[in-house]
């Protein structure tokens, strides 16, 4: 098992930016994928970013703006926000799947308002 713990969240204006930060109890191998969703008040919770050993991938909404990444101890994942908008307001979920099952931190608010 593996606890997961985000970190980085807050009250940023419009075209601001935000670094998110989860953080594994233990290291994850490189096999195993790391990612980032989000869920909005009344929203079904929504895939957002993903980092695996063939590369990373984006929601259309986010392309461009977020940057997904690992530190090389594979602890730790990153999300960089640029050009926040209003629509990324939500809790954000680190998410990582082991033979184990699929674990999840307690999320972290971003919220983006003027």
């Amino acid at each position: 098992q593996v606890q997961l713990v985000e970190s980085g969240g807050g009250l940023v204006q419009p075209g601001g930016s935000l670094r998110l930060s989860c953080t594994a109890s233990r290291s994850i191998p490189s096999f195993n994928a790391m990612g980032w969703y989000r869920q909005a008040p009344g929203k079904q919770r929504e895939f957002v970013a993903r980092i695996s050993r063939s590369g990373t991938t984006y929601d259309d909404s986010v392309k461009g703006r977020f940057t997904i990444s690992r530190d090389g101890a594979y602890n730790m994942v990153y999300l960089q926000m640029n050009t926040l908008k209003p629509e990324d307001t939500a809790v954000y979920y680190c998410n990582v799947v082991l033979l184990s099952g699929s674990y999840w931190g307690q999320g972290t608010q971003v919220t983006v308002s003027s």
